[in-house]
């Protein structure tokens, strides 16, 4: 009988991140669903709940575990409950979980408890936020590790993981990056409405131990953006504590150069990203995606610190204007020898191979410590 695999999918971003190994394993024969919930139910975040059902074959289950404003303890011990009454009635054979929100945390959690097969996709990241930790928990409530990199499989290694049970896959998301995207800018522009011939892409999301400066960070970043005369499209930030005062700077940017979106098909950012030039921001793409593409980034701030280096990355904090200034003038339009740190876009195949290994379903799920 196939192996059920389900995906908790509760953002735009993990989603990217998920479905080329969803489509991997449907392909291999593998039965395959969602469980849909956090800024995916959001109609503010683009109600990317109908991006994820267009995944042909797949059963879609979904869940609303907030409302907008909601505290984070509470939407994770909210979805806590959702996601455990759901498993007593579904049953997979195995939860598929990505990285570090409190959807993740919640389910990892619910996994653990009920001795259910969990893999958990990116662990042993390092970041400057409540997210990493959040990502080390992960790591110890999950069975299995498909890390992005070398340097993640150590750290998983010394959170006292074994070694037979971390898989370094690389990221998911370059699957869709290294392939074409099937779609044209032409087509992009035309269905979000971009007017620039010469842009540059700004995400900037809350960062959760800043929440009272994030607004301060925000304008002193968009104000630099503004003054530099550059186009920008500007992708909403995440729902996180602080997002209220980064949307308040957002909606006094000027519309002809500043052209914000809540959401994006990822096929159709994954284009975007090829003819930008620039990325700018605190978003992972900035340190992961731009870096494969040999596209020029700006991370500022705190939310990716330590996460990943470069030449094609400039780190600063968002009050550095001399910076910002120089990146702008400077870089903007430059282009970069592509970066496989962190994969070459092969990952879903990869995923599938150890899927296929019948000692993967005969690991045991109580979890030892692992000194060696």
């Amino acid at each position: 009988m196939a192996h059920k695999l389900l995906f908790v999918t509760g953002t735009r971003a993990d989603f990217g991140k998920l479905e080329p190994l969803a489509l991997a394993a449907q392909q291999a024969g593998m039965g395959v669903s969602f469980f849909i919930t956090g800024m995916h139910m959001m109609r503010r975040y683009g109600e990317t709940r109908l991006e994820v059902r267009r995944f042909p074959g797949a059963e879609f289950f979904e869940f609303v575990n907030q409302r907008e404003g909601d505290a984070q303890d509470f939407i994770l011990s909210k979805t806590i409950l959702g996601f455990s009454d759901f498993v007593h009635e579904h049953r997979p054979d195995l939860v598929v979980i990505h990285g570090d929100r409190v959807e993740a945390l919640a389910a990892s959690i619910v996994c653990a408890m009920k001795y259910i097969p969990s893999a958990h996709i990116e662990g042993g990241e390092v970041s400057g936020t409540i997210d990493e930790s959040i990502r080390h928990c992960n790591t110890k409530l999950c069975a299995h590790h498909f890390v992005s990199s070398e340097g993640a499989r150590q750290r998983v290694l010394a959170l006292g993981e074994p070694a037979n049970r971390v898989y370094n896959i690389g990221s998911p998301e370059l699957d869709t990056h290294a392939r074409p995207s099937g779609v044209t800018l032409a087509q992009v522009k035309a269905r979000y409405a971009i007017p620039f011939d010469d842009y540059g892409i700004a995400i900037f999301h809350p960062v959760t131990s800043e929440a009272d400066t994030i607004g301060a960070q925000g304008q002193a970043l968009f104000s630099r953006l503004e003054a530099s005369g550059r186009h920008f499209v500007v992708i909403s930030p995440n729902n996180d504590p602080g997002t209220e005062d980064i949307f308040a700077v957002l909606d006094r940017l000027p519309r002809e150069r500043f052209r914000q979106i809540p959401s994006m098909r990822f096929a159709y950012f994954s284009e975007l990203m090829r003819h930008a030039s620039a990325m700018v921001g605190n978003s992972s793409a900035g340190v992961r995606e731009a870096p494969f593409l040999g596209l020029p980034s700006l991370d500022v701030g705190t939310r990716q610190n330590r996460r990943a280096s470069g030449p094609s990355i400039t780190a600063c904090a968002a009050t550095d204007q001399t910076v910002i200034d120089h990146f702008l003038r400077s870089t903007w339009g430059k282009r970069f020898t592509p970066d496989t740190t962190f994969g070459n876009g092969h990952a879903a195949e990869a995923f599938v191979e150890v899927l296929n290994r019948p000692t993967f379903w005969e690991q045991p799920l109580q979890k030892a410590f692992a000194s060696d």
